[in-house]
């Protein structure tokens, strides 16, 4: 086997946020009991048991297999099983609303699955020829931003699982809480516009549908300093928002009347106050707090109610490109979107996803890669809008101006909020 030629320090920094993305994942299940893991109580939530294998099964298939010399599978069948949507590795999937009944492999099993995985790949990591290091390390950098993703995903969907219990169990109940605090008015910020330009650029990690970078021309407009709260959302209640179609699209409405939604995912009406189920279990709801579990129809709606719309995404990273990715992620610790003060444009990065005015598409020149691969962003781009900005159950490192993440407009699991955009004056 040849040498290597990436330096003893890129070996041991690849390593490094190996282990450490490897290692996060499992904290984030410590606190689970072992009834826990294979819940599953809807389509988009899947169990934790199945993030976990689902994660290995990525650095099996795309990295061990094709290129550790003499690597063994750890099972046979956990291609079919943990493999997500890739239908050209031409092993087949489980379905994904049957994901939660699958009690066999057990939870230990799955665990020492990742360690077999966890080890293998650390040989691969250190024993790279040189002629396949250039493909190894950037696969190993799709997957450990996938990881990352999937650990996000993991949260969401334990706060699924815990809030449709009567109970409302905790998934940890010692998360720190903020202290209620006056909603701050509402501020606006103006933008010239012009012909800018958005998109990843240099050679750091993005998605491949964050790119390529390109031209795009915009009008003059405004964007709100902050997120909608709790409490301007609480207005749009008690004004009728729910109640008034003139308010939705369409489809929005046929949502509202078939889901009977009356307020955002997780609030529960407890005489005339208002909680919240949050990871931390029930709280009541804090009015400055950012709103979040909303659906891109709700989202818009209140952008109708207030006078406003949606940024487009374009104007989003307009706004975002000086800004350093700084603010409330998952190493925070919170865990659920937090009230920021202060003068400025804030909390563009971490708290809420915020939904743009934007479908998902490809940007002008995209190809998606060959292969397998090929099938992570790309064939999405349809019927789905596009969010920005990371939110409280984010990866700091994982997170960018030009990040896209997208979700079909009905969706509400995920920590989704919106910011206000406007004409400029």
């Amino acid at each position: 086997m040849s040498r290597p030629t990436a330096t003893d320090e890129e070996v041991e920094a690849l390593l490094g946020d190996f282990r450490r993305i490897r290692t996060f994942s499992e904290q984030l299940c410590e606190p689970l009991a072992i009834e826990d893991y294979g819940l599953q109580t809807a389509v988009e939530a899947s169990p934790p048991k199945w993030h976990l294998a689902h994660v290995s099964w990525f650095y099996e298939t795309f990295l061990l297999r094709p290129f550790l010399p003499g690597y063994r599978v750890f099972h046979p069948r956990f291609d079919y099983l943990f493999n997500s949507y890739y239908e050209q590795t031409g092993s087949g999937f489980w379905p994904r609303p049957e994901r939660g009944l699958l009690s066999r492999p057990t939870v230990a099993e799955v665990y020492d699955y990742r360690h077999h995985v966890d080890a293998a790949m650390v040989r691969l990591i250190g024993d790279c020829p040189a002629a396949d290091r250039a493909t190894v390390t950037e696969r190993l950098r799709i997957g450990l931003h996938h990881e990352q993703q999937h650990q996000e995903l993991l949260l969401i969907d334990i706060k699924h699982h815990f809030a449709h219990n009567p109970l409302r169990p905790a998934y940890r109940a010692d998360l720190p809480r903020a202290e209620p605090t006056a909603p701050e008015p509402l501020r606006w910020q103006a933008f010239e516009g012009g012909l800018i330009e958005i998109g990843a650029a240099g050679a750091g990690f993005a998605y491949d549908n964050e790119r390529p970078r390109h031209r795009v021309h915009l009008e003059p407009f405004a964007l709100a300093e902050r997120p909608v709260n709790n409490a301007e959302w609480l207005e749009f209640i008690a004004d009728g928002g729910y109640e008034d179609p003139a308010l939705w699209l369409s489809d929005g409405w046929a949502e509202v009347r078939r889901r009977g939604w009356r307020a955002p995912l997780y609030w529960e009406r407890q005489g005339e106050a208002w909680e919240m189920m949050t990871l931390a279990g029930m709280r009541p709801l804090d009015p400055a707090e950012p709103v979040c579990h909303l659906s891109y129809y709700e989202a818009d709606a209140f952008a109708t109610w207030a006078g406003k719309r949606l940024p487009s995404e374009a104007e989003w990273e307009c706004a975002a490109g000086d800004q350093l990715v700084g603010g409330n992620f998952v190493e925070t610790g919170a865990l659920h979107p937090r009230p920021a003060a202060g003068p400025g444009l804030r909390q563009l990065f971490g708290d809420v996803w915020e939904w743009t005015a934007s479908a998902y598409l490809g940007y002008p020149g995209y190809r998606a890669a060959r292969g397998a691969l090929g099938e992570y962003n790309g064939k999405f781009m349809c019927n789905q809008m596009v969010l920005r900005g990371g939110s409280c159950a984010s990866a700091r490192d994982h997170v960018r101006a030009s990040y896209r993440n997208f979700f079909y407009p009905h969706e509400r699991w995920q920590f989704m909020g919106l910011r206000l955009a406007g004409e400029a004056r």
